[in-house]
C-alpha cells in the first residue's frame, strides 16, 4: 500500500477514535445516571468491553490462524501499553482520581488474573481447559459487579438521559472499533515498509493499535471529569483482555508460545503491582507517577525494537 495513503488513514482513524470516544463517554455517563449505578461500573463493563473489541478481533483471528505468539503477544502487549502509555499518559495530562472499589475489588481481580495467566503459561502452553477457567472467572466477576450495583459517586452533572443515548453509545463503539481496525492495518503496513520484524509488530505496533480505543476513551473521559469511566475503562479492558479475550482464544484453539514471551509476562506482572501501589497512595495517580509509567513503557519499547 502507498505510505502516503497509510499516513492519511492513520490521521482519519485518529479523528474517528476521538469522535467515537466522545460519544461513548457522554452517553455512558447519562446511562449510568439513568440506571443509578456508578460510572466506574459502566466503565468496567460496557465501555471496557467495547474498547476491547479490537483485541478480541486480532487475538481470536490470530489464534484460529495458528499464530499463537501474535495472539498472546497482542493481549500481553496491549495490557502493558494500557497501564504504561495510556494510564500513565492520561495521568500525566491530568491527575487521575482512584477509589477503594477500583483498588481493592477490581485491582485484586486484575492482579489475580495476571498471576494466574503467569502460572498457566509457565509451560508456554495455554490449554483449552485453562481458557474455560479464564472465561468462567470473567463471568463470575461481571455477575458480581451487576449484583453489587455500586451506587452513584460522581459529582459532575452528566446531563439528562435520552433514549437515543443508547444508540449514540452503540454508534460510538462501532466508530471506535472500525477506526481501530484501520489504524492497525495502516500502522502494520508502515512498519513493514520500514523493515520492522513481524514479532516486533505484534507486541508493539499491533498492541498499541488495538489499544487506541482505550486511550481516546480514557483521555476524553478524564478531560470531562469522568474519572470513574476513565480508570474503569483501562482496568476493565485489561481484565477483559486476560480473562475474556485470551480465554475465548484458548477455548477455540489451544496455544503454545515461544520462550522469549516470559520476559513480557513478568514485566506485565510487575506493572500491575506497581500501578495499584500508585493507585493506593493518595487515592490518585499523580502527574509524576503518570510520567514514570510512560517512561517505563518507553524503555520497554526500545528494548523490544532492539531484539534481534
Amino acid at each position: 500500500m502507498n505510505p502516503v495513503l497509510d499516513v492519511s488513514i492513520v490521521i482519519l482513524a485518529v479523528v474517528g477514535l476521538w469522535w467515537g470516544a466522545t460519544w461513548v463517554v457522554e452517553s455512558a455517563a447519562r446511562i449510568a445516571r439513568r440506571l443509578a449505578i456508578s460510572e466506574l461500573v459502566i466503565g468496567l463493563t460496557v465501555v471496557a468491553l467495547g474498547t476491547s473489541a479490537p483485541e478480541f478481533a486480532v487475538t481470536v483471528s490470530a489464534a484460529l490462524a495458528g499464530h499463537a505468539n501474535i495472539s498472546v503477544g497482542n493481549v500481553v502487549g496491549s495490557n502493558i501499553f494500557n497501564l504504561g502509555f495510556i494510564l500513565g499518559g492520561v495521568a500525566f495530562v491530568r491527575a487521575l482520581d482512584t477509589s477503594r472499589p477500583l483498588v481493592y475489588r477490581d485491582g485484586s481481580v486484575l492482579i489475580g488474573a495476571t498471576l494466574l495467566l503467569l502460572v498457566f503459561l509457565s509451560d508456554l502452553h495455554l490449554a483449552r481447559w485453562e481458557g474455560l477457567v479464564l472465561l468462567g472467572l470473567l463471568v463470575s466477576y461481571l455477575g458480581f459487579l451487576i449484583y453489587q450495583r455500586q451506587p452513584l459517586e460522581e459529582s459532575t452533572p452528566a446531563g439528562e438521559f435520552r433514549w437515543y443515548d443508547i444508540l449514540r453509545l452503540l454508534a460510538g463503539l462501532a466508530v471506535i472499533v472500525v477506526s481501530g481496525h484501520f489504524l492497525v492495518e495502516a500502522a502494520v503496513d508502515l512498519a513493514r515498509a520500514l523493515g520492522v520484524s513481524e514479532w516486533v509488530i505484534g507486541v508493539t505496533i499491533v498492541a498499541a493499535g488495538t489499544s487506541t480505543p482505550e486511550f481516546f476513551t480514557s483521555l476524553v473521559a478524564v478531560t470531562r471529569g469522568r474519572h470513574g469511566i476513565s480508570a474503569g475503562n483501562l482496568i476493565g479492558s485489561d481484565i477483559f483482555n486476560l480473562l475474556g479475550v485470551l480465554g475465548l482464544a484458548a477455548t477455540l484453539r489451544p496455544m503454545t508460545i515461544e520462550a522469549s514471551a516470559r520476559g513480557s509476562l513478568f514485566l506485565l506482572s510487575g506493572m500491575v503491582m506497581l500501578v495499584f501501589f500508585m493507585a493506593r497512595t493518595g487515592w490518585k495517580f499523580s502527574r509524576l507517577e503518570g510520567g514514570l509509567l510512560v517512561l517505563i513503557n518507553l524503555i520497554r519499547w526500545v528494548m523490544d525494537f532492539m531484539r534481534p
